[in-house]
C-alpha cells in the first residue's frame, strides 16, 4: 500500500486529489497539507511513501518544503505538481530534491503511474521532457568556474568508469534505457546494471537527479 501526503494550498484541488487516490486498491492518503510548513511537519510525523507537493502556496512554498524534507534523509519521495509543463520553479523543485513532476490537468491514469513510479524509487519526468526542461533554464546552471573544466576530474564523476561516464552523458542527453541499449549495442538488462552503478557511486536518487548532474558538472552542455 502506497501511501501519500497531499499537499496544496486549493482545498478543492486537494479533494480532487483525494478521491482519485481513495479510488484504488494500492493507494491511501495519509494526510492533507495546505502549506510547505505544514507538508515538511506532516511528511516528519507520518513518513509518507510519497509526497504530492505543490509549488505555489503561501508561506513556506513547495520547493523550500522540498529541499527540507529530501535534507532529512527519510525515505519519502516528493512528486512535484505544476500548472504549466516548464513552470519556471520546475527546474529548482528537482535541484531541492524531487523525483519528478507532473502538470497538474495530467490525465488521472498518469498521475497515478506517475506515483507508483516514485514510490518505486523511479524517476516520473519523462527523458524528453527533461532535456527541454533544461535546456530552457540553462541560467539556473552553475557558473563555468564553480566546477572543474574536464568532467572527468569532477569528485562525483572520478570513479565512475569510461563506459559509465559514456553512459552518464547520453542520459543527460535524454536517452532511454532502450535506445542506450541499442545504439551501444548492450543488452538492456546491463544497462540497467550500469545506471545502477551510476546512481550509486554520484550519489543520485534517480534518473532525473544523474540527468541534473551530468549538467552540472558540464558533461553535457545545453544545446
Amino acid at each position: 500500500m502506497t501511501t501519500v501526503l497531499i499537499v496544496d494550498d486549493q482545498p478543492m484541488q486537494r479533494f480532487g486529489f483525494r478521491m482519485l487516490l481513495e479510488s484504488q486498491d494500492d493507494m491511501t492518503v495519509a494526510g492533507e497539507a495546505g502549506d510547505g510548513g505544514e507538508a515538511v511537519r506532516m511528511t516528519a510525523e507520518l513518513r509518507p511513501d510519497v509526497v504530492l507537493m505543490d509549488i505555489r502556496m503561501p508561506g513556506l512554498d513547495g520547493i523550500e518544503a522540498t529541499r527540507r524534507i529530501v535534507a532529512s534523509g527519510d525515505r519519502t519521495r516528493v512528486l512535484i505538481l505544476t500548472t504549466f509543463d516548464l513552470d519556471e520553479y520546475a527546474y529548482d523543485g528537482l535541484r531541492a530534491g524531487a523525483s519528478g513532476f507532473l502538470i497538474k490537468d495530467a490525465l488521472p491514469e498518469e498521475l497515478l503511474s506517475g506515483i507508483r513510479a516514485v514510490a518505486s524509487g523511479d524517476a516520473v519526468v519523462a527523458p524528453s521532457l527533461t532535456r527541454r526542461l533544461l535546456d530552457t533554464y540553462a541560467d539556473h546552471l552553475p557558473p563555468s568556474g564553480s566546477s572543474p573544466s574536464d568532467p572527468a576530474h569532477h569528485p562525483r564523476l572520478s570513479s565512475l568508469t569510461d563506459r559509465e561516464r559514456e553512459i552518464l552523458t547520453v542520459i543527460g542527453q535524454g536517452w532511454t534505457n532502450m535506445e542506450i541499449a541499442a545504439r551501444l549495442h548492450l543488452a538492456e538488462s546491463t544497462v540497467k546494471t550500469h545506471v545502477g552503478r551510476i546512481l550509486a557511486k554520484t550519489g543520485t536518487r534517480d534518473r532525473v537527479q544523474a540527468v541534473i548532474l551530468a549538467y552540472d558538472t558540464k558533461l553535457v552542455r545545453p544545446a
